[in-house]
C-alpha cells in the first residue's frame, strides 16, 4: 500500500472510489434512489476541476494505492466553517475507501498521512463532518483520536436532509 498526492490523472479512479464508497457506507442512511443514481462518469468532471486547483500543502488530495490501484482518497483544505479560522484550522473534507479495503488499516494510514500533511502545512487543528447516524465512521474517527465538538448542522444540498456532527483533532 502506498499513499501519495493525487494528480489530475487520478480523477476517474477517485470518482469511482467516491461513488462505490457512498453506495456501500450510506445504504440505509440516505435515500436509496440517490445512491442508485450516483455514477463515476458524472462525478469525474468535478474531480478534474478539484484536482486542477490543488494548492499543496495547504489544500489537496491524497490517494491510497494497493496493487497499483487507487483504493481510497482524502481531500484536505482550509476549514470552511464560519466559526473557524481557515488559516489555522484545516478540514478533512472527504475520506473514502472502496468497501473491499475497509478494515485493512488503509483508512487509518490515509488519515494518519492526512494529519501529518496538515501538520506540516502549519495548521493547528483539523475538523471534519460526519453523518450523525454513521456509527461506523464515528467509531473510526474516535479510535483515531478525533472527538465530537458539539457542533451540528443540517445539509439539504442534495434535496434531502443529512444531519452532520463536527469532529475535531489537535495538530500541535
Amino acid at each position: 500500500m502506498r499513499i501519495r498526492q493525487a494528480t489530475s490523472a487520478d480523477a476517474g479512479a477517485i470518482a469511482e472510489v467516491h461513488v462505490r464508497s457512498w453506495q456501500a457506507a450510506y445504504r440505509g442512511l440516505v435515500p436509496q434512489d440517490h445512491l442508485d443514481g450516483m455514477n463515476a462518469a458524472a462525478r469525474r468532471p468535478a474531480w478534474e476541476r478539484w484536482l486542477a486547483r490543488t494548492a499543496w500543502p495547504r489544500e489537496g488530495t491524497l490517494v491510497a494505492e494497493a496493487d497499483g490501484q487507487v483504493v481510497g482518497f482524502t481531500g484536505l483544505l482550509p476549514a470552511r466553517d464560519e466559526d473557524e479560522d481557515g488559516a489555522s484550522v484545516a478540514e478533512v473534507a472527504t475520506i473514502y475507501l472502496v468497501p473491499e479495503s475497509w478494515g485493512q488499516g488503509i483508512g487509518r494510514a490515509l488519515m494518519d498521512a492526512a494529519v501529518a500533511a496538515l501538520t506540516r502545512a502549519g495548521y493547528r487543528q483539523a475538523v471534519l463532518w460526519v453523518l450523525d447516524a454513521n456509527v461506523r465512521a464515528r467509531r473510526f474517527y474516535e479510535a483515531a483520536g478525533w472527538h465530537d465538538d458539539g457542533v451540528v448542522k443540517d445539509d439539504d444540498s442534495r434535496g434531502f436532509v443529512l444531519t452532520e456532527v463536527r469532529y475535531r483533532y489537535p495538530l500541535d
